[in-house]
């Protein structure tokens, strides 16, 4: 190990950690209990949704035929390229390279800006259209072959749409800047071969925010489709 990697483990070594090896285990175990809470956290959203999808199946049916599935798509592959931009970004920072980290996470970021600019065209589109939960909510049924849905019943829908989508965009923009700190920092030295535990943590959450949108992709875009007349 070079000397300078020796200086910035020592510096980094808190004082009620034995060694680095023990720290980084403390470390990674307890981001993987925080994300364990936001499994919790998100798992109640998703639980509130498959008591109403069953409630009121044809509301969120009817509901789901709004969404704009090449948006959804597009900002489902924008996700799964960042994933990729990051776990190479995290490798880097293992190899020791701080430039190809930078900018593995520079794009990691883009990748992120561009979710969240097209999230942004899809909840216009929305607003337009009244199909934001309130007072001017506004509700027609697309499909000929049912009787006119209940406005009330397909608000449940756009309500846990709005929330789900709007809370998973909300750790979006944490990630973002996450990604922002951990490749300033990189940039400035602070991470070596022998010190990377940060990269590797701001990685785990920012895969677990785009394994969240996997599971809302399909939840409330694919799952009606079929259902269309």
């Amino acid at each position: 190990m070079a000397t300078s990697d020796i200086q910035v483990a020592e510096h980094a070594l808190q004082h009620h950690f034995a060694d680095m090896e023990q720290q980084q285990e403390t470390s990674t175990f307890g981001m993987w209990m925080f994300l364990l809470t936001e499994i919790m956290f998100f798992g109640g959203l998703f639980c509130a949704y498959l008591v109403y999808r069953a409630s009121y199946y044809q509301a969120f049916v009817e509901g789901s035929q709004k969404m704009n599935i090449w948006l959804g798509a597009t900002n489902t592959a924008v996700l799964i390229c960042s994933s990729l931009s990051m776990a190479l970004g995290v490798r880097a920072a293992q190899m020791g390279k701080p430039k190809l980290m930078a900018i593995l996470l520079l794009i990691t970021m883009v990748f992120g800006f561009g979710f969240l600019g097209i999230k942004g065209i899809e909840y216009h589109e929305h607003w337009v259209h009244h199909e934001f939960p309130g007072p001017n909510f506004h509700f027609e049924t697309g499909d000929p072959a049912h009787p006119a849905t209940d406005p009330q019943h397909t608000q449940i829908y756009f309500s846990l749409y709005w929330a789900m989508t709007g809370l998973h965009a909300f750790h979006m923009i944490i990630g973002i800047g996450l990604v922002l700190w951990i490749m300033i920092a990189g940039l400035m030295g602070a991470f070596t071969p022998s010190y990377f535990t940060p990269v590797e943590n701001v990685g785990l959450y920012w895969h677990f925010v785009d394994l969240v949108w996997i599971y809302l992709f399909p939840l409330l875009y694919l799952i009606s489709k079929k259902h269309g007349g």
